[in-house]
C-alpha cells in the first residue's frame, strides 16, 4: 500500500465521521495525521518496519495502529465499519465546493440524497431550497458547482499523477530488463496542471515480456485492453494508463506524436506536409524518394523541419514554434536556478516543524535563503501569529543567522488580507521584518469587484513583497475565487510587487497562462514551496514546471537572484 492510499485512506475517514457529526477534534486528528503522512518522501512502509511510526507528527498510538493494519493487509477493519454507516457516494459529493459534510449529512437524512444524480434532482426540483439553512442562492451556487464538477471528470491533479506515472516507470526497470529507453508522454510530460489517461511510452526489441510485466504490476486493478504492441490498465483508483511499446528506430517521432497537444502536433505535420513529406508516430518521412528521414530522436525531427527543438512544457500552439523557427525560444527556468524560498510554515503557525528544522532542512537541499512566513493573526485556525510573537522569533532567527554555516534565515510574515482589504499588522510592524507575502484565506465568495479591490489594495501597499497563492484555488476541490487579475497585475506591475506561484500541486497559483501575463508586464514571479514540514521543500519542481510553462527564465523570478542582489531588491522596498 503506498503513501498517498493510506492518505486517502485517513481522509475518508475523517469525511465520514464530519458527516456522522462526530467531535470535531476526532475528525481533525484523521485529517492532521493525513497531511503529514501527505508531506513525507519516505516510503510509509519503510517508516513502520523500524517501528517509527509515532515518529511522524499528528500520529498517536491510536492512529498508528490503524495505519499498521492498513500497512499488514491492504484493509482497514474500522475504515470498512463506517462504510457500512455511510455511503461512499456521500465522500463523493464533499469534494463539490460548497457542500460540506452539515449539508451532506442534511441532504442524506432529509432527501435521501446518496449521490450526484440524487443531488441535480433535489436542486432542480426546489426540494433543497425548503430545507433549513439552504435557500435559493445556495442552491443556485449549488448548481454552478455540479456543473462544474461533471465537466472537470476523471481528471486528477498533476501531484496525483506524476509520481504515479514514475511509479510505474521504476517498476517496470526493475521488474523487466527488457525495457530499453521508457519516459512519460502526454499530457503528464507537458505538465499541466490536470491530467487524464496517463500515458508511457518505451522502447524493446521483446514488447511481450514489457507487457506482461506492465499488467501484473501489483497496483493493477482490471487490465481494460492488451495488444501486440500496447496495453491499458485501470489502478485502484481508477486511473487509466496506457503503456505504448514502439521499435528504437521511431521512438523520437513516437515521442513528439504522444506528448501533444494535438494543436501543437497539426502545426508541426503542417510543417512536413509543404515539405511534401509525411510525419506521424513511425518517422518522418519523404513519400516521394521512400526515404526515412528522421524518427530515432525528437531532435531530428525538429531539426529537419527547420526548428529548434521545444521543451514539452511549451507545446501549446501559444507562439512556440514561431519563437523557435526564429530562434527566440526563450531558457526556461530549471529547479537549480531556484536559489531559496520566500515562504515556509513552522510550528508557530500551521507548520508541522520547529524553525530550526525548516532551516536544516533547506540547508540539506542546498538553499542559499529561506523566509520564515508563519500566518498571522487574523488566520485563528492556523495559530496566526500576533507581533509580540514575530517579535520573539527575530531572536531565534538571529541565533541561527550568527552560525554562518547554512542558507541565510529571513524573517518574514505570511500576512492575511482581510475581507475589507486591510492588512493584519500595520506599516511600522511590516518595516520591521525582511519580507513580507500577502495572502487571502477567507471571504472567498465576495464579488469579483471587492476581492479585486481587497488584492489590489495589498499589492499597492509599499510593505507588501508578494501577493502569494493569488487566486486561491485548490484544484479539484475549490475553484478560484472571483478577482480581476489584469487588474491585480497592473497594480504588481506599478508598485512592484511579486505574485507568486504556489508548488504545492494542488494549487499551482498563479496559473501558468496568468504567470505569462504577468512577466509580459514585468512583474517579478516567486516560486515558493508554502513548506508546512520538511519534505514539502520537494515540491518544487512542481512550481517549476507551471512556470515553464509560462515561458518564465531565471530572469523574471525573484527567488533565482543571488541573496546579496536578493537583499538589495528588498532594502530597496524600504526593508532589510
Amino acid at each position: 500500500m503506498r503513501n498517498d492510499e493510506v492518505v486517502r485512506t485517513l481522509n475518508a475517514i475523517a469525511d465520514m465521521l464530519e458527516i456522522k457529526g462526530e467531535n470535531r477534534f476526532r475528525v481533525n486528528a484523521y485529517r492532521d495525521a493525513s497531511r503529514h503522512v501527505e508531506g513525507l518522501t519516505e516510503d510509509l512502509a519503510v517508516i513502520a518496519s523500524e517501528g517509527r511510526l509515532r515518529s511522524i507528527p499528528g500520529i498517536g498510538e491510536a492512529i498508528a495502529t490503524k495505519i499498521q493494519e492498513l500497512l499488514d493487509t491492504g484493509h482497514l477493519a474500522y475504515y470498512e465499519r463506517l462504510r457500512q454507516e455511510i455511503p461512499e457516494s456521500l465522500i463523493d459529493l464533499l469534494r463539490i465546493p460548497g457542500l460540506g459534510p452539515r449539508k451532506v449529512k442534511l441532504l442524506y437524512e432529509s432527501l435521501q440524497v446518496e449521490g450526484i444524480a440524487d443531488l441535480r434532482e433535489v436542486l432542480q426540483d426546489g426540494r433543497a431550497a425548503a430545507l433549513p439553512g439552504m435557500g435559493e442562492k445556495t442552491v443556485q451556487n449549488l448548481r454552478r458547482e455540479v456543473d462544474r464538477w461533471e465537466q472537470r471528470g476523471r481528471r486528477v491533479p498533476l501531484g496525483v499523477a506524476l509520481p504515479l506515472v514514475e511509479e510505474i516507470i521504476a517498476a517496470l526497470r526493475s521488474r523487466s530488463d527488457a525495457v530499453s529507453r521508457i519516459d512519460t508522454a502526454g499530457s503528464v510530460r507537458r505538465r499541466r496542471d490536470t491530467i487524464g489517461d496517463l500515458d508511457i511510452l518505451t522502447t524493446s526489441d521483446r514488447p511481450e515480456e514489457v507487457l506482461t510485466a506492465f499488467t501484473a504490476l501489483p497496483l493493477v486493478q482490471e487490465v481494460v485492453g492488451r495488444g501486440d504492441t500496447k496495453a491499458s490498465i485501470l489502478t485502484g483508483r481508477q486511473q487509466q494508463v496506457d503503456l505504448r511499446v514502439v521499435p528504437s528506430e521511431s521512438w523520437g517521432a513516437a515521442l513528439q506524436y504522444f506528448t501533444g497537444s494535438k494543436q501543437h502536433n497539426v502545426r508541426i505535420r503542417e510543417l512536413a506536409v509543404r515539405k511534401g513529406w509525411r510525419l506521424n508516430e513511425y518517422g518522418l518521412s519523404d513519400p516521394s524518394a521512400d526515404r526515412r528521414i528522421a524518427g530515432a530522436e525528437e531532435e531530428d525531427i525538429y531539426q529537419a523541419l527547420g526548428l529548434a527543438w521545444i521543451p514539452p512544457e511549451l507545446r501549446e500552439d501559444a507562439g512556440e514554434i514561431e519563437a523557435s523557427a526564429s530562434g527566440h525560444l526563450p531558457r526556461l527556468i530549471e529547479s537549480n536556478d531556484v536559489r531559496g524560498d520566500l515562504h515556509s510554515h513552522s510550528d508557530w503557525s500551521d507548520g508541522a516543524a520547529s524553525i530550526e528544522t525548516m532551516w536544516e532542512a533547506a540547508r540539506d537541499r542546498g538553499l542559499a535563503y529561506l523566509a520564515l512566513t508563519d500566518h498571522s493573526q487574523s488566520l485563528g485556525v492556523a495559530s496566526g501569529l500576533t507581533v509580540e510573537r514575530i517579535h520573539r522569533q527575530r531572536s531565534i532567527v538571529d541565533e541561527i543567522n550568527r552560525r554562518g554555516n547554512g542558507p541565510r534565515l529571513l524573517l518574514g510574515v505570511e500576512l492575511e488580507i482581510r475581507a475589507d482589504g486591510s492588512l493584519d499588522f500595520p506599516d511600522e510592524e511590516l518595516a520591521r521584518l525582511d519580507i513580507v507575502v500577502a495572502s487571502v484565506h477567507s471571504a472567498f465568495g465576495q464579488t469579483r469587484e471587492k476581492m479585486t479591490a481587497r488584492l489590489v489594495a495589498a499589492a499597492s501597499n509599499p510593505h507588501v513583497d508578494v501577493i502569494g497563492h493569488p487566486t486561491g484555488r485548490l484544484i479539484g476541490r475549490r475553484e478560484p475565487y472571483e478577482v480581476d487579475l489584469e487588474a491585480l497585475i497592473a497594480a504588481c506591475a506599478a508598485h512592484g510587487t511579486a505574485l507568486e506561484i504556489n508548488a504545492n500541486p494542488l494549487r499551482l497559483d498563479l496559473d501558468d497562462v496568468h504567470a505569462r501575463r504577468a512577466v509580459e508586464k514585468g512583474v517579478w514571479l516567486t516560486i515558493d514551496t508554502d513548506a508546512h514540514e520538511p519534505g514539502n521543500f520537494d515540491l518544487l519542481p512542481y512550481g517549476v514546471s507551471t512556470a515553464r510553462r509560462a515561458w518564465v527564465e531565471p530572469r523574471h523570478v525573484l527567488n533565482c537572484l543571488p541573496l546579496d542582489a536578493l537583499l538589495a531588491h528588498l532594502a530597496r522596498r524600504g526593508r532589510v
